[in-house]
């Protein structure tokens, strides 16, 4: 008798495509087998849903791309509460009460979410700021030598190649600060962007590259303090902030309390 081969039964089970081990310099496009996987979903189930499964993994990848071809560099965030608070009574402005909380809370809770590494400058009460978890940075020349003295510490002590800095008075910090800020150096290349409400510079919301540092330090070693006067000999662009004036909105007498209250509703 004539022996017949088995006849093994077919399999209508289809394996999606395997891919090779990913590499890190590898473009997000090769780590998505779009079309073997599109071919996969329409054999098992429809070629509606593998159109539509092509149309978002293409649509993912685009994005994935696109933000991998221009990230933002890294960067610190700097809140500067070194200042004497003279029309403030002499309060140290960065633990002044704003509806139940210090106005540092304000610009941690704003700054941290935008930025690598948070920063607090300050020249007293620095056991009461490190109980935030954040490097808290006092002047290097001395007490209260203005908010360049500030930057210059702050400077210091950043990692990054850039420093975003804000008043701790100013607890109306928009969302978008440190990505408004970018987009002004983007469109107009430059080591410093300082913010503008519309009508003038807001000198003390501003955007440093690291590598300034050397010259602030000199500027300061001449006995120089007047922050406009580094601006002009640093050169500067600005960000436009006319649509969000509210921004600048800072507690630098009592009566200013309500008004930051009445913005904040």
């Amino acid at each position: 008798m004539q022996a017949h081969p088995v006849r093994r039964p077919v399999s209508r089970h289809f394996d999606p495509p395997k891919t090779a081990a990913l590499r890190q310099d590898e473009p997000v496009t090769t780590r998505f087998p779009l079309y073997g996987f599109r071919r996969w979903i329409s054999a098992c189930f429809c070629p509606i849903l593998a159109s539509c499964v092509h149309f978002h993994c293409r649509s993912v990848n685009h994005k994935m791309n696109e933000r991998r071809q221009s990230p933002e560099p890294s960067l610190c965030a700097g809140i500067l509460t070194g200042g004497k608070g003279r029309r403030m009574g002499g309060s140290d402005k960065g633990l002044i009460d704003f509806e139940g909380r210090p106005l540092v809370e304000y610009l941690i809770e704003r700054l941290s979410p935008q930025s690598d590494q948070v920063l607090i400058n300050a020249n007293r009460n620095l056991d009461r700021y490190a109980r935030y978890g954040f490097p808290v940075v006092p002047d290097r020349l001395g007490e209260y030598q203005g908010p360049l003295a500030g930057f210059a510490a702050l400077l210091e002590a950043c990692p990054a190649p850039w420093l975003v800095v804000a008043p701790c008075d100013s607890p109306l910090i928009p969302d978008d600060y440190v990505a408004r800020l970018h987009a002004a150096r983007r469109r107009h290349p430059s080591a410093l962007v300082v913010a503008h409400d519309g009508e003038r510079i807001q000198p003390v919301h501003a955007l440093i590259r690291q590598d300034l540092l050397p010259d602030l330090l000199d500027f300061l070693e001449q006995g120089e303090r007047k922050i406009d006067r580094w601006y002009d000999r640093v050169g500067y662009s600005t960000a436009d902030f006319s649509d969000r004036p509210q921004t600048f909105l800072n507690l630098n007498r009592p009566e200013d309390l309500a008004a930051l209250q009445e913005a904040r509703k």
